[in-house]
């Protein structure tokens, strides 16, 4: 949260795409006095100080996919055209309340199943999915392994798996710490991209406990696609 009092940081890495997940609105963020202006902004959620900021500060611009369905909240596909383009699909797993086999995982692989027919094409996945194998026990529609293997059919891959050669589950680095604590470690977030987006290379790397810790119970991920 809070992201106009935390943005020198981030913007330190010069990154063309953010995703953030727990972002203030427009309104909030006063671009140009609060927070520097991006070339485009998206934003969705129904909390003016939380919900999902997606920013362009290089040569793209975003256009709300026509197949968006409200149904799956925080799930936003968006095109993105400029230097290049593709289908940038934004996760924020959320709770739901109605209907607990559709909460966090649940939600994400319900979203993807609707939206099958943008996996067909040049598509980056990425965002706190709140998600692990370690609690696939738990009974969502789709639990994280179902979610991934389906992914995977669609010619999908974890960058951070792919990168590090580690099993779902396994995962030797955090992207999350509980309460802020560093004896409680979790990997929740991810970026998964269609092999044509990765297909000249990638780089992949994770924001440490001490470096982002006072900012954020999670730690970003930092990517690089040729």
């Amino acid at each position: 949260m809070a992201f106009r009092k935390k943005y020198k940081e981030v913007l330190s890495f010069q990154p063309d795409l953010l995703v953030i997940p727990e972002c203030e609105n427009e309104d909030k963020l006063q671009f140009g006095k609060l927070t520097p202006a991006p070339k485009d902004f998206f934003w969705y959620g129904d909390n003016p100080h939380k919900g999902i900021g997606i920013f362009s500060y290089a040569d793209y611009s975003f256009k709300l996919s026509p197949l968006f369905n409200p149904a799956f909240r925080y799930v936003i596909p968006l095109e993105v055209s400029g230097l290049k383009e593709f289908t940038l699909i934004a996760v924020w797993a959320m709770p739901n309340k109605q209907n607990h086999k559709q909460r966090y995982i649940g939600q994400v692989w319900s979203a993807l199943q609707f939206y099958k027919e943008l996996l067909e094409k040049d598509t980056i996945i990425i965002g706190d999915f709140n998600g692990n194998q370690i609690w696939d026990k738990q009974s969502y529609t789709g639990n994280f392994s179902k979610t991934l293997h389906f992914l995977e059919e669609q010619n999908f891959t974890s960058l951070y798996h792919s990168a590090n050669k580690e099993q779902y589950g396994k995962e030797t680095q955090a992207t999350f710490y509980l309460y802020r604590n560093v004896e409680k470690p979790y990997h929740l977030d991810y970026c998964v991209a269609h092999k044509s987006i990765i297909q000249n290379g990638f780089n992949i790397s994770i924001g440490t406990y001490d470096d982002w810790i006072k900012l954020s119970d999670h730690t970003p991920l930092i990517i690089e696609i040729e």
